[in-house]
């Protein structure tokens, strides 16, 4: 970390902790969304009309003209929208916006490199986004760069010390290759003060763009729980690998050494392109906000059903569904363009 001395006391928050606002990039014909840009306006439309009930959206955008109009009709709070003119190559700020830990009990905002999942995509622009919301004034807290390619999605965490993750996004070879596990372990305890490592090396979605992660497949909840994707159609692509991402959740214990509470998420009927190729629908991937969950649905019977499965890990809050499937189009889903920002980030 540059111009940072050792850290002592580092904890890496829940997302279930309270939350200021959540960090959104509004689409636009300059990024991959073009050819469903109406759908997925849309989409966004209704996100930030269901956040703002519960909280603020810090929203960036390189056109605000062209947005606040849309949203105002819509008739949204815009009293509950920070929007700030920045150019973006794509919307998945999960993967590109600010991390935050607390350092000696003071918030501090991580910014680590983002090179398009292993240099699949262009992120030149994405990866200014942090620095450009720090120079306009939104955050509050110091913002440090971090020399290591760490996206949002690829980490979950569960405000105790245990961050759960998948070898095969944080090993890939076009990440950081002069790495090995041991050396990504250690730089995992050093950045967010983890206690203990939990590494998936099983488990995929067809259609993943980013090397399986984590937040596609097991969440960490409240009160030890862990909710995970299974698959149980052995004639499903999918069966065999998720099976054994199964039995491995079963062997992870709790720092107590105690087996971790699971719940099982339903699997959706295939979702698929216009070519026919698989895309990766996945009820993990939700968000959690203020009193409420918002959970991705796909016009699928198994849609009430997950709905059901998160209430049991978030019983006080509203759980709420939102289609998903202008966004599973670019292969991502709710929480993949959502990045929570913790109670004292925003100004």
């Amino acid at each position: 970390m540059k111009g940072q001395g050792p850290l002592k006391e580092i904890r890496l928050p829940a997302e279930w902790e309270q939350q200021d606002g959540i960090l959104l990039a509004w689409p636009h014909s300059n990024t991959d969304w073009l050819n469903n840009l109406e759908q997925v306006t849309a989409f966004y439309i209704e996100l930030i009309r269901q956040i703002t009930r519960f909280e603020k959206v810090l929203l960036i955008t390189p056109a605000p003209d062209n947005v606040l109009p849309q949203l105002s009709s819509a008739s949204i709070d815009l009293s509950k929208i920070v929007i700030c003119k920045i150019a973006t190559n794509d919307t998945w700020t999960r993967d590109y916006g600010p991390v935050t830990i607390e350092a000696n009990k003071q918030l501090l905002l991580l910014d680590f490199s983002f090179n398009g999942w292993g240099l699949k995509f262009a992120a030149d622009l994405d990866n200014q986004v942090n620095r450009n919301l720090k120079q306009q004034g939104v955050f509050l807290p110091d913002l440090k760069t971090v020399n290591l390619v760490l996206e949002g999605g690829s980490i979950e965490n569960d405000g105790a010390g245990t961050i759960m993750t998948t070898s095969q996004c944080l090993l890939s070879p076009k990440r950081n290759p002069q790495l090995d596990r041991n050396k990504i372990s250690n730089q995992l305890q050093s950045l967010f003060g983890a206690k203990r490592l939990l590494w998936l090396d099983h488990g995929h979605l067809e259609g993943d763009d980013t090397d399986s992660h984590i937040d596609t497949l097991a969440r960490f909840c409240p009160d030890n729980t862990i909710i995970y994707v299974a698959c149980n159609d052995p004639a499903d692509c999918h069966y065999e690998s998720l099976k054994k991402m199964k039995r491995e959740l079963m062997d992870f214990t709790t720092a107590e050494g105690l087996p971790y509470r699971l719940l099982e998420l339903p699997w959706p009927a295939a979702v698929t392109d216009n070519n026919g190729s698989r895309l990766p629908a996945s009820y993990a991937n939700y968000l959690i906000i203020n009193n409420a969950v918002l959970v991705p649905s796909y016009c699928d019977p198994a849609d009430e059903t997950a709905l059901a499965v998160i209430s049991l890990a978030f019983p006080n809050r509203e759980i709420i569904g939102i289609n998903c499937l202008p966004l599973i189009e670019q292969h991502g889903s709710l929480h993949c363009v959502t990045m929570q920002l913790p109670k004292g980030v925003m100004q």
